[in-house]
């Protein structure tokens, strides 16, 4: 598997700064084949993380640190890898964030649960987690999935993330996507090991996840922003170089104008 993190281990918790709650992003992306029993294959996810101060206030793109791990297959054969790779990263989630966030992550869950090999303690205890949200029990995390329980925010019909993202004045323009979908770019990957289509794909996974995490935020009112804060610069900003997409002209003219307010 390919790794990318800016902390140690799978599901890798930061330290908590005095003041401040800790928001777990999870997303979760696949190959999605409808007919066929089984067919919905995982081959990439990312844990994000946030700390944030208790009470609320203003995010900004300069403010807001985010630590993560993500994993990509190198093949298909790696399937079952990625899914114990996850599953730790959610136990360590289940454990320590005090929100979790997720877009339709019921979804994401599913399709791990039916890729494993053997048992998943964390994605059953996070299932389970997601099943009872609404129902809020002292000293377990808050989950919210932004996909049903963002509402109260919105008055559009659509609850695709982008769209829900454009309601709340988050700029989370994705470059990746103009002209071939994500599935034409994992099979690049997978069958001429083009290095800048995983990538691609690793950074709108990562996008997924903060720009989640942000709106889960939002809806908990446990913060809030500027209008137009610029999650592609929050990216190039936390991401470091850490992948050549992220240098291009492409995403260079994303950032470009971009204040961090």
């Amino acid at each position: 598997m390919i790794v990318a993190a800016n902390a140690p281990g799978p599901g890798a918790v930061p330290a908590r700064p005095p003041g401040s709650l800790l928001v777990a992003a999870i997303d979760v992306e696949w190959s999605k084949n409808y007919r066929i029993r089984g067919g919905n294959v995982p081959f990439c996810y990312s844990v994000l993380w946030l700390a944030i101060r208790r009470g609320g206030g203003s995010i900004t793109a300069d403010s807001a640190r985010f630590w993560y791990t993500s994993a990509y297959v190198a093949d298909a054969s790696e399937t079952p890898d990625l899914v114990v790779h996850a599953d730790a990263a959610l136990a360590e989630v289940g454990a320590y964030a005090d929100l979790i966030a997720g877009h339709q992550l019921s979804s994401d869950l599913a399709v791990l649960a039916a890729s494993a090999r053997g048992s998943t303690p964390g994605v059953a205890g996070m299932r389970a987690a997601w099943h009872q949200r609404r129902h809020a029990v002292a000293g377990r995390p808050r989950i919210l999935d932004t996909r049903y329980d963002a509402s109260h925010l919105l008055a559009g019909a659509s609850r695709r993330l982008v769209d829900v993202c454009a309601e709340l004045h988050l700029d989370v323009t994705q470059p990746e996507l103009r002209g071939v979908s994500m599935t034409a770019l994992h099979r690049r990957w997978l069958e001429d090991r083009m290095v800048s289509a995983r990538e691609k794909i690793t950074v709108l996974n990562l996008r997924h996840a903060l720009s989640t995490a942000l709106v889960a935020i939002r809806a908990a009112e446990f913060g809030c922003w500027d209008p137009g804060l610029n999650v592609n610069q929050m990216l190039a900003d936390g991401l470091e170089g850490r992948f050549g997409w992220l240098d291009g002209p492409v995403f260079a003219a994303l950032l470009a104008g971009s204040d961090g307010a």
